[in-house]
């Protein structure tokens, strides 16, 4: 089964969750795709065993063949390219390497070349398997590297993929093709507003969701009241408890320094598998 773990908005505790449900089951393979902060690493100094290049096919132009005469600037969409009298410039940053510009050139004047947006990191943490991307500085394309980090699920084991913050492309391409998605959100108006977008995203997506209520004795009920006018399964609250925010500030493991916890990371497991098992 392939569970991700995303929310509307950061700083809900979607990090804290994923690495706890993950470390709290048997054969499991955790994925950061949060390629822009990864951090389920601080956790873990896992033990990196292989380490892979991520790239994208940018074009290249043979100015000897090249006519200038437009027609790559006028298939991006992406304003990679622009036709300047006779001189074409190329922006590198801006492609999104789909080799539009490469198949209608008229002239054959355009070869992609391989261009390293990021890497892959495969490794483990006391038997726990565990793969992050990490995007190079100042790219703007997150999303081929979570696909490339998708392509490595162990589908013998249970998945759980911790996506990055919000509802745009990166937490779309992660949370594409689970079996389920766990919304982690928190008792505030910002919460509220972001787990409704979240609920959206998934819905569209047609995958069967729930939510994780984090510090749930703060703040009201308007979260509660959501879920159930919607019909979404509250599977689990976790009360604001000092100890675990100190367990956090010292990147130590929560199930691991207070492990009475791990049975809440357990029963929310046996309640994704019963949704997932009636809905299959």
């Amino acid at each position: 089964m392939i569970i991700s773990i995303a929310s509307g908005k950061g700083g809900t505790g979607k990090t804290t969750v994923a690495l706890n449900l993950a470390l709290s089951l048997p054969d499991v393979q955790l994925i950061d795709c949060d390629v822009e902060e990864p951090n389920l690493h601080l956790f873990l100094s896992p033990r990196v065993h292989r380490t892979l290049s991520v790239a994208i096919p940018v074009p290249g132009v043979d100015e000897t063949q090249c006519t200038y005469c437009g027609k790559c600037a006028e298939v991006c969409k992406f304003n990679a390219l622009a036709v300047v009298k006779n001189q074409i410039l190329i922006f590198p940053e801006l492609c999104h390497g789909c080799g539009g510009c490469s198949l209608l050139c008229p002239e054959r004047a355009i070869r992609e070349t391989p261009r390293e947006i990021g890497v892959i990191q495969e490794g483990s943490y006391n038997g726990l398997a565990f793969v992050q991307g990490i995007l190079n500085v100042g790219e703007p394309m997150p999303t081929p590297i979570i696909r490339e980090e998708k392509k490595l699920i162990d589908r013998k084991k249970t998945v759980v993929l911790d996506c990055s913050p919000g509802t745009s492309c990166p937490v779309i391409e992660g949370v594409r093709g689970s079996d389920f998605c766990l919304l982690v959100t928190e008792n505030t108006p910002f919460g509220l507003n972001d787990l409704e977008l979240a609920v959206e995203m998934v819905r569209a997506l047609g995958i069967p969701t729930g939510v994780f209520l984090n510090r749930s004795d703060l703040g009201d009920r308007k979260v509660k009241d959501y879920c159930a006018k919607e019909n979404i399964p509250l599977l689990a609250e976790l009360r604001h408890d000092r100890r675990i925010a100190e367990v956090y500030s010292r990147g130590e493991i929560v199930v691991e320094k207070i492990p009475e916890y791990r049975a809440l990371f357990l029963l929310l497991f046996q309640k994704i598998q019963k949704i997932v098992s009636g809905r299959s």
